[in-house]
């Protein structure tokens, strides 16, 4: 097994952060620091330490939806100690958010130690969809409905699509409806004010298959079985054995 997707088996942060974790040389494997997170280690022989700590891969995961509401954080800690998703959610030792919503972007957002699913929900590559609702300033037209399916350029990398479709128009702001596969950072909202409709409030109504119907803002549940089977099914891992009723935290509506 590679050593970052092993980091992530035990929960100790998504394969992304993984990576960043061995190649600062925090990792040791029987003793000596490897910095190649493409390394590959025997989980059953190998002794894997992380600051000195040695890592164990979870044979349980949680997995937690949380309804995010403005002005808090996606991150697991602030050195400037303002509120981030992790204040919401008690007993939140080793989750970690998959993905990122920016401070005002509210919506559906998951929470997991499960590096492996978390990975494959936010590569671009595994196409997992997203949809946002945004009310956004002026009156959107057909025609930019048909740049912003076509691509904009955001920032130096290639141009940014989505489906967008326009839900209602009130004076001079539109709610718009937009679907995407990448996630780059702060995309629907660039993407829109390069259109020149710059975003008044966003919310992300569904991530792959999951929504917040039911959840206040700020209220979380941890996923069904059955919702956990659906979202390996659709990114190509294999079953997993995970009773959630053993877990001990429950939601809050």
């Amino acid at each position: 097994m590679q050593l970052n997707k092993y980091l992530a088996r035990c929960g100790t942060a998504s394969r992304r952060k993984a990576v960043e974790l061995i190649t600062s040389g925090r990792v040791r494997v029987n003793g000596t620091i490897v910095q190649n997170p493409g390394s590959r280690v025997d989980p059953e022989n190998d002794a894997v330490f992380l600051d000195g700590v040695r890592l164990r891969a979870r044979r349980r995961f949680r997995y937690v939806l949380l309804n995010k509401p403005a002005g808090v954080l996606t991150t697991v800690s602030d050195e400037r100690g303002r509120k981030s998703v992790m204040d919401l959610i008690p007993e939140r030792q080793g989750l970690f958010p998959v993905g990122r919503l920016d401070k005002n972007t509210e919506g559906v957002l998951l929470l997991t130690d499960d590096g492996d699913l978390a990975y494959r929900l936010t590569h671009p590559k595994f196409m997992v969809e997203k949809t946002y609702e945004a009310w956004v300033s002026g009156c959107v037209d057909a025609k930019t409905v048909g740049r912003l399916e076509k691509g904009v350029a955001i920032d130096e990398g290639p141009p940014v699509r989505g489906k967008v479709q326009i839900l209602k128009t009130q004076l001079s702001r539109s709610l718009l409806r937009i679907r995407i596969h990448e996630g780059r950072k702060r995309q629907v909202r660039l993407m829109l004010e390069a259109a020149g409709h710059p975003v008044i409030r966003l919310e992300r109504v569904r991530f792959a298959d999951l929504t917040v119907e039911g959840l206040k803002k700020g209220g979380w549940r941890m996923l069904r079985p059955d919702e956990v089977r659906k979202l390996y099914k659709m990114t190509g891992l294999a079953p997993v054995k995970n009773d959630l009723s053993t877990n001990s935290i429950h939601g809050s509506t």
